[in-house]
C-alpha cells in the first residue's frame, strides 16, 4: 500500500468517524457535548489530511482528482471548505437542533 492510498483511507476513516460522532451526539440521552466536539475535531483532521494529500501529490499524475488542486490557492480552498462546513454545521445545530433539546428539558 502506498503512502497516497494510506492517506486517502485515513481521511475517509476520519470523515466516517465525523459523521458517526455527529449523528450520535444527539439522541435519547440528549445532547452529548464531548462527542459533538470530537465530531468537529475529526472533520478538521480529515481536512488536514486532504490538504496534506493535495500538497504532496497534486500535479504528479497520481490522481486526477488530486491534480485539480495544483496551486497553493486551490489547496487552501480545502481548508476553507472544511472551516465553512464546520461553521455551517455548528450554526445548524445551534439554531435548529439545540432549541429542541432545551424545550424537551422543560
Amino acid at each position: 500500500m502506498t503512502a497516497f492510498n494510506s492517506l486517502v483511507i485515513l481521511a475517509l476513516v476520519f470523515f466516517l468517524a465525523h459523521v458517526v460522532l455527529l449523528f450520535t451526539s444527539f439522541g435519547k440521552n440528549g445532547y452529548q457535548k464531548t462527542r459533538y466536539l470530537y465530531s468537529h475535531i475529526t472533520l478538521w483532521i480529515c481536512g488536514g489530511l486532504l490538504f496534506l494529500l493535495a500538497s504532496l501529490y497534486a500535479g504528479k499524475q497520481v490522481s486526477g482528482i488530486v491534480d485539480v488542486f495544483d496551486t497553493p490557492v486551490k489547496q487552501l480552498l480545502i481548508i476553507g471548505l472544511v472551516l465553512l462546513l464546520s461553521f455551517t454545521a455548528h450554526t445548524i445545530v445551534r439554531y435548529l437542533v439545540m432549541p429542541k433539546y432545551t424545550i424537551d428539558r422543560r
